[in-house]
């Protein structure tokens, strides 16, 4: 077990938190979540020991290990591959360097028998002998080969060396699991293949992540940092995120009688408690589930961008036709015709190919030969991956930024669209050069709301985003009716939103499958 008691952590004037006490037990896994600066990361230090708070303490069943997953990639880099991940253990490897030296003395005596004799039965009972074999496993699992083994850390590419660092975490199976950002550069087998490891990991699991998909999969609780507090919820994301709108609507309308409102959450409870997310809890916590009462679940205090694509034109039967498409290092003879009701995945080895392709389709680059065509009642909106163009050398407001793209100039009207990207007040002011990346995105989400279009392209929608405006984003793709082309790295959105799938292998192969990804997934490994 591992408490936080009545931690506050404030800098420089500012309360991150105040007064939190969580407790953390054994077959859980724990997703934080948070606004973006809200103090996440922050608080998986105060956790680990590496930050002291202002108040409270962290307490650890004594005898319990805590492994964390490294976040200085270059921490290692005088250790081999093996050995770093061996060094995940750090009790059984000062075992092993006491033993070593041990064995080494010419003057062995029979005290150094003694205390030899202890340090291997040690080292037995914390799984020794089997260390290497586990290490080489793990690795193996992660897609690092035995070539790499006794290659030293320095000389690995980045990439790689979040996979040894992941291995390391996991390594001689922890009491306490924290990892923070685990799937970042992980692709979607590795991730699956980590998803498993931790659904059958029977210790306790903290994580911070803004990878939806994993958190719905491995989660067994949500820890939401939010105005202060740290609020702990029985349940994975997406039943934390729709027990929350939940009840925000039923606060909402205050003459909804009690035992009104008690029958929706108890019917959505039931829908939910059946979707397990760690299997050997699924029975516990469907149980805990229909116990919940209205007064056990918050509406969270958080804001959501509303984001919802209506297209002013009804889509005819000519919509994209693409034949022979073709751009050097990049594809040959791409052809496909996209039929009524799609919503296309693109997927490439590289994204360059991808934000390539979506250029030419919208007039922003050629193609060295094949033609495209889209139908005359098709009206194209893309949210492109790289969107300086639009933003660094204007100076205009956010508000005369989007009255540029609205038929309406009302400047009520333009302000009610920002107010739904959670631009408001003085902030519709602020010259769009000055805005970050996020607040760019959003600038972007409304355009294309306003332009009213029926054919969408989106180039990694999720890119600068926080889990709010991500969850958004994919409600919007989702209620979309009209076409769509889109890729991304966000697997829930792939998954919930995605009916055919586009794979450009490389630059001789393309597959066209019209199927969701779960399929597609299947068809692949059916082919191994």
């Amino acid at each position: 077990m591992i408490q936080a008691n009545n931690i506050s952590l404030a800098f420089g004037g500012r309360t991150l938190y105040k007064e939190v006490n969580l407790k953390f037990t054994k077959g859980n896994c724990y997703g934080i979540i948070g606004a973006n600066g809200a103090g996440k990361s922050t608080f998986l230090k105060i956790l680990t020991g590496e930050l002291e708070p202002n108040t409270g303490d962290v307490f650890i069943t004594p005898g319990e290990r805590m492994s964390v997953l490294q976040q200085n990639q270059n921490f290692y880099d005088n250790e081999t591959v093996l050995d770093t991940v061996l060094l995940g253990h750090k009790k059984l490897m000062d075992i092993q360097k006491e033993k070593d030296a041990l064995y080494m003395k010419e003057d062995f005596s029979e005290e150094d028998g003694i205390r030899a004799g202890e340090l291997e039965t040690q080292f037995a009972e914390l799984g020794g002998w089997e260390a290497e074999s586990e290490a080489k496993s793990l690795l193996q699992n992660l897609g690092i080969g035995e070539d790499m083994l006794y290659t030293q850390m320095a000389d690995i590419d980045p990439k790689i060396k979040v996979k040894i660092l992941l291995a390391q975490a996991l390594f001689g199976n922890p009491d306490i699991l924290v990892l923070d950002e685990p799937t970042n550069n992980l692709d979607f087998k590795t991730t699956r293949w980590l998803e498993n490891f931790l659904l059958d990991f029977e210790n306790i699991v903290i994580i911070v992540s803004h990878n939806r998909h994993f958190l719905n999969k491995v989660c067994t609780h949500i820890c939401d940092v939010d105005f202060g507090q740290i609020n702990m919820y029985l349940g994975n994301y997406d039943f934390w995120y729709e027990t929350s709108q939940l009840m925000a609507r039923q606060l909402k309308d205050q003459n909804k009688k009690a035992e009104q409102r008690a029958k929706e959450l108890k019917d959505f409870i039931a829908r939910f408690a059946a979707n397990a997310s760690k299997s050997k809890q699924a029975t516990s916590r469907k149980k805990e589930l229909e116990k919940l009462t209205i007064e056990d679940i918050r509406p969270s205090s958080r804001k959501y961008p509303y984001i919802d694509f209506k297209y002013e034109q009804e889509i005819g039967k000519e919509i994209l036709k693409v034949e022979g498409l073709t751009k050097a290092g990049m594809f040959k003879n791409l052809s496909f015709t996209v039929e009524k009701g799609q919503k296309i995945a693109f997927f490439a080895k590289n994204s360059a190919i991808l934000t390539t392709l979506f250029n030419i389709l919208t007039g922003k680059e050629e193609a060295d030969s094949g033609t495209f065509a889209f139908g005359k009642t098709i009206s194209v909106s893309m949210l492109p991956q790289d969107n300086r163009a639009y933003f660094e050398n204007c100076s205009l407001s956010i508000v005369d930024w989007l009255a540029q793209y609205s038929k309406d100039q009302n400047a009520t009207y333009i302000r009610s669209w920002l107010g739904r990207m959670l631009f408001t007040g003085e902030e519709n002011l602020k010259p769009v050069n000055v805005l970050s990346g996020g607040e760019r995105v959003r600038c972007m989400l409304a355009k294309m709301m306003l332009e009213g279009s029926n054919f969408l392209i989106f180039d990694e929608p999720t890119n600068h985003l926080d889990l709010e405006s991500i969850t958004s984003i994919n409600k919007g793709m989702t209620n979309f009716k009209g076409c769509m082309l889109f890729s991304t790295h966000d697997q829930e959105i792939i998954e919930t939103v995605a009916n055919r799938i586009i794979d450009i292998v490389d630059e001789d192969k393309i597959i066209d499958k019209p199927c969701t990804y779960q399929e597609y997934i299947e068809y692949l490994e059916s082919k191994k």
